[in-house]
């Protein structure tokens, strides 16, 4: 397995990049995410992974360890191969996908291209309790904002609107304010309702 690659930046695309190590040039495919940190230097280091098929051995790279380990844990899921996994790292930061995944959020997961409702219940089935052991995440920071979430939904169904509009405008509130307090997510949610 190779686990890293260190030489000089030939070529730099924002699916791919080539990197000469010893006079041997190899091919790695990254993400938009890893694409915008990538320094400029001659000198680049991307740690990797090597998925081998029956067709063809495919070298994927990236800036950060962290965004591997979750391109790893996302080819976990059934569903999802290798063009999904990157597709996921390309539309969102790897942050936001664990967040997303971590808090149940369905809505996030699914906004990407190429994921339905279905396969984005399945990450969140499948990798929630990785995710929240492999990056240690608090989960209670998590439960307490779904409770603020959960008391203004329920809040705005008392006011008398469909709980289905309201959730939509809830998720996008949360999603520019993540730690917005119950009265914050109930005022504007009727600004937008």
């Amino acid at each position: 397995m190779i686990t890293h690659i260190q030489g000089r930046l030939v070529e730099k695309t924002p699916t791919e990049v080539v990197v000469d190590c010893n006079g041997i040039g190899y091919h790695v495919n990254i993400s938009l995410h890893t694409f915008s940190l990538i320094p400029d230097d001659e000198k680049i280091k991307l740690f990797t992974f090597l998925q081998i098929k029956e067709d063809a051995h495919t070298l994927y790279g990236f800036v950060e360890k962290q965004e591997r380990e979750l391109f790893k844990l996302l080819l976990s899921v059934s569903g999802i191969g290798a063009s999904i996994a990157r597709t996921m790292l390309s539309s969102l930061a790897p942050q936001q996908i664990i967040q997303a995944i971590a808090s149940n959020d369905v809505a996030t997961v699914q906004s990407i291209k190429g994921i339905g409702a279905k396969t984005a219940q399945r990450v969140i089935l499948d990798l929630k309790d990785k995710v929240l052991k492999v990056y240690a995440l608090d989960e209670v920071s998590l439960v307490s904002n779904n409770t603020n979430k959960e008391e203004a939904l329920s809040a705005l169904e008392v006011l008398g609107f469909a709980r289905k509009s309201a959730e939509k405008v809830i998720e996008k509130i949360v999603k520019e304010d993540p730690n917005a307090s119950v009265e914050n997510l109930i005022k504007q949610a009727l600004k937008n309702l």
